[in-house]
């Protein structure tokens, strides 16, 4: 496993219940601030042998980046279990649920 795809799972593994991080923020706390897209490959290909709350990512805006009506539907349910509420234009809101690592 290449040593940014083993930080990036950490980071991912870490964010607490209740809390999101965006793509680019992993990729960041990761050391690779660029490989937004590689976190997403993570995701798609790790998540569930790796343990990764895969709903607490979403993207820069605070949008659930998934454009299908079922995965789209259960993120947003797992959000919303950890108590994360929603705007009325669909956003969480990242000043109040964004997760910040130690780096």
């Amino acid at each position: 496993m290449q040593p940014f795809t083993k930080k990036a799972i950490e980071v991912m593994r870490n964010i607490p219940q209740g809390k999101v991080m965006s793509y680019g923020q992993v990729a960041h706390a990761a050391g690779s601030p660029r490989s937004a897209r590689q976190v997403a490959r993570i995701l798609h290909s790790m998540s569930e042998k790796h343990n990764i709350p895969w709903h607490r990512i979403v993207n820069a805006k605070g949008e659930i980046a998934l454009k299908d009506g079922e995965g789209r539907y259960t993120q947003k349910l797992l959000l919303e279990e950890e108590g994360l509420c929603f705007e009325e234009d669909g956003k969480v809101s990242l000043s109040r649920y964004q997760h910040f690592p130690v780096l």
